[in-house]
């Protein structure tokens, strides 16, 4: 009894803490919720994906995530600081560039703006700072590499991309911030205006510059800061100018969206998808490897870059396994691949790095 007293009082501090405290965000309110109320994606107080989607299969159990977790493969993390560019250096050019930072944060560089996806610059991707820790030499950029800055796209409000203390930092250089239906009640409440926060439904559109166009496009997902799911929507984006066509996948598990968005919208000049922290527990809220292959068929995309790995291990599996199946399958299905290394730039049509660099890090 003493036992399970002390396991329920760490719980309800544990829960206190994440629930209250100001990295957690807040909840829509106001008009902002009477907005949500209108989608059609939502219903009885929630969003919902197109198809059913369970977070966890039936052979989930807490007792076997334990284990796994107690248990790691001991690839699962590297031992080694990882490959990257260290300066942060951007090509004179008309074409897009895409600098990748690892995970799922990037630079965006389009018709001469300067975006940023997803930034999270924290050494951790988590409430707290024991969980979720960045590999060694993964920390190389932070918002003072930044002077100013057009705008901030937000795919989700999960912690590996809507980081508190990297929003913080980069408020007063940012122009206006692109969110999902919901997320900007978190970003209110960690001082940006109303004024400067457009949130999208799926489908939406909006002009984010001059020949610039932004369109929030359906996800296989969920939401969520604290114990309640699905209070905000999840996103993929499409940004689009006369010339050039970028898919930014977010995070998803496979679904027919992938070809309906192709359909729509496709060819893609660059589409950057998600192959890393999947599990056979949770298979539709995260692809594997070779279903991102497919999603880049579906979406008629030219080149893929795959993402959400490299920096953080939020699954269970060896650190390298996402982009060395990717790989395979790609290769099986003629897709074309860039493996940037974090901080090395990508320019649409022009310079797509190819060398396989991680297979210089030991374990």
């Amino acid at each position: 009894m003493v036992l399970l007293f002390s396991v329920v009082v760490v719980l309800g501090g544990i829960f206190l803490l994440i629930r209250f405290h100001r990295v957690v965000g807040s909840s829509p309110a106001g008009s902002r919720l009477q907005r949500i109320s209108k989608s059609p994606n939502f219903r009885n107080g929630i969003f919902h994906n197109l198809s059913a989607t369970p977070i966890q299969t039936r052979e989930f159990s807490v007792r076997k995530l334990l284990k796994a977790q107690f248990h790691p493969p001991r690839d699962k993390e590297p031992r080694q600081p990882l490959l990257t560019q260290f300066k942060f250096n951007v090509p004179q050019t008309d074409a897009p560039v895409v600098v990748w930072f690892g995970h799922s944060s990037y630079y965006l560089q389009v018709n001469g703006r300067r975006i940023l996806v997803d930034p999270v610059f924290s050494e951790y991707a988590a409430p707290v700072s024991f969980f979720g820790k960045s590999y060694p030499g993964t920390n190389l950029f932070s918002a003072a590499d930044f002077d100013r800055l057009d705008a901030v796209l937000i795919t989700h409000d999960h912690y590996d991309h809507l980081d508190y203390k990297t929003i913080r930092q980069l408020r007063e250089k940012v122009n206006h911030f692109y969110t999902s239906l919901g997320v900007g009640a978190h970003l209110e409440r960690w001082g940006i205006e109303a004024q400067r926060i457009t949130e999208l439904d799926w489908w939406e559109r909006t002009n984010m510059f001059d020949r610039t166009e932004l369109i929030a496009a359906p996800a296989r997902h969920f939401s969520g800061r604290s114990f309640k799911r699905f209070p905000t929507l999840w996103s993929s984006f499409i940004i689009q100018t006369p010339e050039y066509k970028l898919y930014l996948g977010g995070d998803s598990g496979y679904d027919n969206h992938f070809k309906q968005i192709g359909d729509n919208y496709g060819p893609f000049d660059l589409a950057i998808l998600e192959c890393g922290q999947y599990n056979t527990m949770w298979p539709f809220i995260h692809m594997m490897p070779e279903e991102a292959v497919q999603a880049a068929l579906d979406l008629k995309a030219e080149v893929v870059l795959p993402v959400h790995w490299g920096r953080f291990s939020l699954a269970l599996h060896p650190w390298k396994e996402p982009i060395e199946r990717f790989l395979i399958a790609a290769l099986e299905q003629q897709v074309n691949v860039t493996t940037p290394k974090i901080g090395e730039p990508i320019v649409v049509r022009q310079s797509y790095p190819s060398s396989r660099w991680w297979e210089q890090i030991g374990y």
